[in-house]
């Protein structure tokens, strides 16, 4: 590969110059070096697969449940070399996680969030390694392109929530009430014994979180965007694996302290 070619490839993969973690860089985002196959075929949930044998994900994309548009869109790339920059380690199925750059410059996954055919988001990873195509998906909703042809969910729409119990969604909403509790921190987008969401955060990613200046009192009354697969317990509740499961939205208003007691008997799941 030219050095004009890696260096374009760099800086629309944000990558450093040369390919090598930074320092403080999470672990699931450090690239390999860079490389280059032959794509042989789409596999199931867009799977990459090589003329080498290799099999691949596209990093910081959320394939979508209904996946022709973006199927389609890779079909056409089948035959091309495209030059790979794994990430992290491989998924549960042996996968590699990667950036993918075509020979006339397009960057697979950037392409498919543009045209809203797939969410920005970590997936199986512990951060969102390119949080510039949230930009992009933003782009692509205020369009209203694909994924974004109809109005999201509302946190506090618990019916139109529970129809999408097991399914991955970006719903919006404010934050009504924080209770930070032992294990995890719960997010109420509904008054007590209404029907809405509760998104759950573990201690390790309030922590997280916390560091990156987002906490009960900063949180509260802020409308924001959440996203992850739905469960139902009590009500609707989404489990925050990452602190970029949510986006603040507005500013908010200031809180005051959680008034509910230790344990987490008034807490809806």
């Amino acid at each position: 590969m030219t050095v004009r070619r890696r260096l374009a490839l760099c800086a629309l993969l944000g990558l450093p110059w040369p390919a090598a973690g930074a320092p403080g860089a999470e672990p699931d985002c450090i690239p390999a070096p860079t490389r280059s196959e032959t794509l042989e075929g789409i596999g199931p949930r867009g799977e990459l697969r090589f003329v080498s044998g290799g099999r691949a994900v596209l990093d910081s994309l959320q394939w979508p449940e209904e996946d022709e548009g973006a199927r389609a869109r890779l079909v056409l790339r089948v035959g091309q070399e495209v030059v790979v920059v794994p990430r992290g380690l491989p998924d549960r199925w042996g996968r590699e996680r990667v950036d993918a750059l075509t020979p006339d410059g397009t960057d697979l996954a950037g392409d498919l969030v543009e045209a809203g055919l797939a969410a920005a988001d970590p997936g199986e990873a512990d951060a969102l390694c390119r949080p510039s195509l949230r930009l992009v998906e933003d782009t692509a909703r205020r369009r209203r392109l694909g994924l974004w042809r109809d109005t999201p969910p509302a946190a506090d729409d618990g019916a139109a929530l529970r129809r999408l119990a097991g399914r991955y969604a970006v719903v919006e909403g404010r934050i009504r009430h924080v209770g930070e509790r032992n294990a995890r921190t719960y997010l109420d987008f509904v008054p007590r014994g209404a029907d809405g969401l509760t998104v759950t955060v573990t201690k390790r990613t309030w922590r997280r979180m916390a560091a990156r200046g987002l906490s009960a009192d900063s949180l509260h009354d802020r409308r924001v965007r959440v996203r992850g697969f739905i469960e139902i317990r009590r009500g609707p509740v989404i489990a925050a694996a990452t602190p970029e499961a949510l986006e603040v939205l507005d500013e908010g208003a200031p809180m005051t302290h959680d008034a509910r007691g230790p344990d987490d008997s008034g807490v809806r799941r």
